[in-house]
């Protein structure tokens, strides 16, 4: 496992930890979110707390990508809406399939959009968006059904989108970190589409409130303790699914014959430690495996590309392992 810390320079191995304060110019976007006077999404009610997701985080300042497309596939339970994002129209380009953040609740292909425009133009990869259905209205395994069923339709299809169907990757921010990293699983246990790597950006792995970064950034910034739980009790069926590794990554028997990971982590993140706790153990079982830790960072940090000159760096190289491979 190859392990970036704040120089990014890479070390073997390390323990992921924060520095002893957050980077200014990501504590200056902190700084103004906290001035909004948002209260903790865990405080909020589900509609409010998408509203405010959709106004506060919608991207303003992102790139212009070549074409970009909505329409809509055939899902498990209706109509699966995607936008798909193409750099470069008239060549064939690998593909990434991407799950929008949202602790499962919130999140929408406006809230993610500046990250897909991103990584299009900077990996040169065809991004296809993907808006699972959300919880509680459908709660686990709803949409890591409507994940699994984008990604077989993007290796089915990916001819009519400009897509290579031979380099196809999936990936995705914090919740769709998680179903990313269980489209693998669900690919390898029940077979699918062959994916080419997976990319985890500070995913939530795991369904315990055991992790030690859980209670050393509590109180967040952008996201605390009392979201995650909140984010677990919103999203299963019953507490039986804690224990599921299609919800719960971090708790299948095996990660061999898994695609290599890419895994970002960051600090102040209450998810640190169980998306280093997934990169390691994808190592453990053979796997190539990048982790990219940025320990100055909070959780979200990709988001905040156009005003923090780290975060702006992290998603180049992940850009970089999506052009060039892991």
């Amino acid at each position: 496992m190859v392990l970036f810390g704040d120089d990014s320079s890479p070390t073997d191995g390390g323990t992921v930890t924060a520095t002893d304060t957050l980077d200014p110019q990501a504590q200056a976007v902190v700084d103004d979110v906290e001035r909004l006077g948002i209260p903790e999404w865990s405080a909020l009610g589900v509609e409010s707390a998408r509203r405010v997701e959709d106004e506060v985080f919608a991207a303003t300042d992102a790139p212009d990508v070549a074409r970009s497309t909505n329409f809509a596939i055939p899902g498990p339970a209706g109509e699966i809406p995607i936008r798909v994002y193409h750099p470069a129209p008239g060549e064939t380009r690998p593909v990434l399939v991407f799950f929008h953040g949202g602790l499962w609740a919130m999140g929408t292909l406006d809230s993610i959009d500046g990250v897909c425009r991103r990584l299009a133009t900077r990996s040169r990869r065809v991004v296809v968006s993907v808006d699972y259905r959300l919880a509680p209205e459908h709660p686990f395994p709803a949409g890591l059904e409507d994940c699994v069923r984008a990604t077989e339709w993007v290796a089915e299809n990916a001819g009519s989108i400009g897509g290579d169907a031979d380099r196809l990757a999936v990936g995705g921010t914090s919740a769709g970190g998680n179903l990313a990293a269980a489209t693998c699983l669900h690919v390898r246990e029940f077979g699918g589409p062959t994916i080419e790597s997976q990319h985890l950006l500070y995913p939530m792995t795991d369904l315990s409130s055991d992790h030690q970064s859980l209670s050393e950034n509590a109180d967040g910034p952008l996201l605390t303790r009392r979201d995650v739980l909140w984010a677990h009790d919103t999203y299963l069926r019953s507490p039986v699914d804690r224990y599921n590794p299609f919800a719960a990554p971090l708790r299948a028997d095996s990660y061999a014959d898994l695609p290599p990971g890419y895994v970002v982590t960051a600090g102040f993140d209450p998810l640190r430690d169980e998306g280093a706790a997934y990169a390691t153990a994808l190592e453990s079982a053979g796997v190539g495996v990048v982790h990219d830790h940025e320990p100055a960072m909070p959780h979200g940090f990709l988001s905040l590309t156009a005003d923090v000159d780290v975060a702006d760096a992290a998603l180049d190289r992940v850009a970089h392992a999506l052009k060039d491979g892991i």
